[in-house]
């Protein structure tokens, strides 16, 4: 067997596997010799068969199957050896002339090379890591949201300023057909406000989702609009009234502390306001991350020059997936793609550079810990280690939930390498001036 390698350019190559008849004979033989023991033709006993009955039968078959092995085989250690950094998989050169009578083959394989190109983290414009904080005014409006979430509900039976309406949002042609309860003071504009005060159960009231709410993201929270078609709809809903209720807020006493947080672990206001911030600004760093994620992996793809071979990779694309694609649709699929792909290419490129590795320590410790947190929200303060080791061992035996974590601790990992190697600087910004800023 004879490989050789022609390189058309930089991102593009040509294989060639020469097979001879030596590298395949002896094994098509031997099967053909073990089909010949076990054959079961009419008019020959078993194992008696002639070989050139058998031959005449199945050699053809036997012939194509086991080359293929071979091509296969010796394409795939080829290429380990060499260290060839390939896209996609190297795709068949059609051969319509192909003699399988003969003795010995030629088969050329189409190669997409992977680009040479270096990494560099440090942009010259600084990118920012928002530090999101919890002002008084969004823990002054989270304490109301307790008190009125754990307070009596009062039936009414007209709506009020203090109102807390339940009812149906429909319009048949944008498909809208929400139950939801809505407070009054969501409600945007003294317009708006009029159509509802005085309003009683099983009343329709006309709105238009134009300037309906104070916050144009309640039209995803309350007509289950996607948020994307949310932006500037501008439709006629009806409202039809359903229950009409006000809420006695509760006191901020010992018992509302404890039906929060357990016993005792919360006794003033000061300390309920206090572990309101400290909670919520521990979610809000989750999401000051991401952002930094997203914005360091956007400069990467937008900074970090190289070409693609892009006419491989389209051919590639319209045999690879479940359905075969035409020549268009592999553009345009290769066209939507070709960001996360050129990411995929640096991460490779980033994670090689700095060896950052997620090993299976790593693994159970992650799973662990996660676990410890999902056992919390339920009351088990204080797990076993016994009983850790083994949840975390039946997690882990789950191909798609190692991939699932493995991925998690990468982007940890990237990320806290992103903050010590890229050029980064803090913003302080509040929890509503970051949503206004970012998914308004």
């Amino acid at each position: 067997m004879n490989i050789t390698r022609e390189n058309i350019d930089a991102l593009n190559a040509v294989v060639k596997v020469d097979i001879a008849k030596e590298d395949y004979s002896d094994k098509v033989e031997q099967i053909l010799s073990d089909y010949r023991r076990s054959a079961n033709i009419p008019g020959f006993r078993k194992g008696h068969v002639p070989m050139t009955l058998v031959k005449k039968q199945y050699g053809k078959a036997v012939l194509v199957d086991e080359v293929n092995k071979l091509l296969q085989d010796a394409l795939g250690k080829y290429l380990t050896e060499e260290k060839l950094d390939v896209l996609g998989n190297p795709l068949p050169k059609p051969q319509d002339d192909l003699d399988w009578d003969a003795d010995s083959f030629s088969f050329e394989f189409e190669l997409g090379l992977a680009p040479e190109f270096e990494v560099n983290l440090k942009s010259k414009k600084a990118i920012t890591h928002f530090n999101i904080i919890a002002d008084d005014k969004m823990i002054d409006n989270q304490v109301e949201h307790i008190r009125k979430q754990y307070g009596k509900i009062i039936s009414q039976t007209e709506v009020a300023k203090d109102s807390e309406i339940t009812g149906e949002f429909v319009n048949e042609e944008a498909e809208i057909n929400s139950t939801t309860t809505v407070a009054l003071d969501k409600i945007k504009g003294k317009t708006n406000e009029k159509k509802f005060i005085g309003a009683k159960v099983g009343d329709v009231i006309a709105l238009k989702t134009k300037n309906l709410f104070n916050e144009e993201i309640d039209l995803t929270t309350y007509l289950k609009v996607p948020r994307e078609e949310a932006k500037g709809l501008n439709v006629e809903v009806s409202f039809t009234i359903n229950e009409i209720n006000t809420r006695e807020l509760a006191d901020l006493d010992q018992e509302l502390f404890d039906k929060l947080f357990g016993p005792k672990v919360v006794t003033t206001v000061t300390e309920l306001k206090n572990k309101i911030k400290e909670d919520s600004e521990k979610q809000f760093a989750q999401q000051g991350d991401q952002k930094l994620l997203n914005d360091v992996t956007e400069y990467l793809v937008e900074n970090t020059k190289f070409d693609l071979p892009a006419e491989f990779l389209q051919k590639w694309m319209q045999t690879a997936g479940e359905e075969e694609m035409d020549a268009d649709q592999a553009k345009e699929e290769y066209e939507k793609s070709e960001k996360s792909m050129r990411y995929q290419l640096i991460e490779g490129k980033i994670i090689e550079k700095f060896d950052l590795q997620v090993k299976f320590e790593d693994l159970q410790l992650h799973a662990k810990e996660m676990i410890k947190v999902q056992m919390a929200q339920f009351g088990q303060m204080d797990p076993s280690d016994e009983e850790l080791d083994g949840i975390a061992a039946r997690i882990l035996s789950n191909k798609d939930e190692v991939k699932r974590l493995s991925e998690q601790l990468m982007s940890s990992k990237l990320l806290n390498l992103y903050k010590s190697e890229a050029n980064i600087k803090t913003k302080e910004i509040t929890y509503d001036d970051f949503v206004k800023e970012f998914y308004s």
